[in-house]
């Protein structure tokens, strides 16, 4: 079971990482950004992200979480940073998963639901006219002990990007 607690670690670590990759170097009025009605801004993406990862916390420690909205997208990145410590303190310390939770089910919904969310994030990105750069995830600086949001530069930034917007410089 470590072994499982230390790679659900190292994947909250990638959502860091991932997270702050679509974050990195966003308009300042990113966080507001709607990219159609009905679609979640960023702000409120990451306030779900925290929402969904908070679900998940309750497997430790029972209860109920829903987050109430911030007043900024920094506000709801810095709780989401937090309740990526609050979970990977779980997972380190070994504290047992309530009910019938496991730790492949909490990989196969709230972890990867709220990567799949990071996703979006770099999506509205595009669709706010700000793209996100690309780069070799696979040689990443991603350090299980990492999870706030400063996160390193890319490790293996995409020399070529064809549709990187005009003047970009990589």
């Amino acid at each position: 079971m470590e072994s499982k607690r230390k790679l659900l670690n190292h994947f909250l670590a990638a959502l860091a990482y991932r997270t702050q990759k679509a974050l990195r170097d966003a308009p300042p009025d990113f966080g507001s950004f709607r990219a159609q009605q009905g679609v979640r801004t960023p702000a409120e993406l990451v306030r779900h992200m925290t929402s969904v990862l908070g679900y998940a916390r309750t497997a430790f420690i029972g209860g109920r979480y829903w987050p109430d909205p911030l007043e900024s997208l920094d506000e709801e990145v810095e709780r989401f940073h937090e309740m990526l410590g609050l979970l990977a303190q779980h997972l380190r310390n070994g504290d047992p998963l309530l009910e019938e939770m496991t730790e492949e089910r909490l990989l196969q919904g709230p972890f990867s639901d709220a990567m799949t969310h990071a996703g979006q994030l770099a999506l509205l990105r595009r669709l706010a006219g700000a793209p996100v750069p690309p780069e070799n995830f696979i040689v990443a600086e991603i350090q299980p002990d990492r999870l706030g949001p400063d996160q390193p530069e890319p490790a293996s930034p995409d020399k070529v990007w064809p549709e990187a917007p005009p003047g970009w410089k990589g």
